[in-house]
């Protein structure tokens, strides 16, 4: 099969398109044969091993100290049809249309990937593209969790900081659809994009900080986690609730403090992937509550170009990988 393969850490050009072995399912797995598969800055970030130093370490024994062992093909997000299953697997079949998260395998990026049948993956539904459901997983989930960590109430004001992107495109429409009032925060050309999410207010963050100017908020969820971490604390309404979704090491050992000494709350929690929120998200797209926001579609071939794109920040909403030219319902 064709797969996008790095054997060095470093910059897009370290990416090879390439032949390597088709997987085969284990007696608990499905294979699919994906479709599409998002490019997250996540990618991007395993692929340069741009981390912080706490998560450093561990990661990088895990994957190859010197060069990348264990992992080799990058990809959080798939979507596709099952073309094999393993002898025990019984909540799936061949043909089925599915999407879920490769979780700490990785793998998207190929055209063959063998997951877990107890994965966080589910179902495609009808009238749900390939290239929408590949975008759920990381950025909708993220976004689903942090949105209901927040318990937004109807007419409360939530401010999203980095909403052009993956995660923050999601959560504008999520906050709608849960009543709030939403302020989203990004570049200059970005604002306009924003609006068509839904956010009421828009901020571009090169003219304006929002931490010191403007209305309080109930809810503040800060997608890229570059924010000041006490300015953005003093922007929320007395028991408002700060969360943040890429948290430095200083703003988690912060948080606690905050919410024992004050009324605010501060989060720095990680999303739990499941099946069901899958699910829950995939229907929301197909009632037309919201779409995923794709801002371009790259041919697996081209993946240094993709990986340039989502590194420079300049890409509203999505990114993703069209594998497969035919689709289905």
């Amino acid at each position: 099969m064709k797969a996008i393969v790095f054997d060095r850490y470093g910059p897009p050009e370290v990416l090879r398109y390439t032949d390597v072995p088709t997987p085969e399912p284990r007696d608990n797995e499905v294979r699919i044969r994906v479709h599409a598969a998002s490019v997250i800055q996540a990618d991007c970030e395993f692929r340069a091993f741009r981390f912080p130093w706490w998560f450093w370490v561990p990661l990088r024994l895990y994957s190859g100290l010197i060069h990348p062992k264990r992992i080799r093909i990058l990809g959080q997000d798939v979507a596709g049809t099952i073309d094999a299953v393993g002898d025990n697997v019984t909540r799936f079949q061949v043909g089925d249309t599915v999407f879920g998260a490769t979780e700490i395998g990785l793998g998207a990026h190929a055209e063959f990937k063998c997951l877990r049948e107890s994965a966080p993956l589910t179902r495609k539904p009808n009238g749900v593209s390939f290239e929408q459901a590949a975008t759920l997983p990381t950025g909708g989930l993220n976004a689903l969790h942090f949105i209901r960590k927040a318990a937004i109430q109807p007419g409360e004001r939530v401010l999203i900081n980095g909403g052009g992107g993956n995660i923050g495109s999601f959560a504008i429409p999520l906050a709608r659809h849960f009543g709030a009032e939403v302020t989203a925060v990004d570049h200059t050309s970005k604002l306009e994009t924003l609006r068509s999410l839904g956010a009421e207010t828009v901020i571009d963050y090169t003219r304006e900080d929002f931490t010191k100017h403007g209305p309080h908020y109930d809810v503040i969820i800060d997608v890229i986690g570059k924010a000041p971490y006490g300015a953005s604390v003093h922007a929320l309404n007395p028991d408002g609730r700060l969360l943040i979704v890429n948290p430095r090491f200083s703003s988690m050992l912060r948080a606690p403090c905050t919410s024992i000494r004050t009324k605010k709350q501060v989060s720095c929690s990680f999303a739990n992937y499941t099946s069901e929120d899958l699910d829950y998200l995939a229907q929301l797209v197909a009632q037309d509550v919201f779409s995923p926001l794709i801002d371009q579609t790259f041919d697996l071939a081209d993946g240094a170009q993709a990986h340039r794109l989502v590194e420079s920040g300049t890409h509203h909403g999505n990114v993703v990988f069209r594998i497969v030219a035919d689709d289905v319902p």
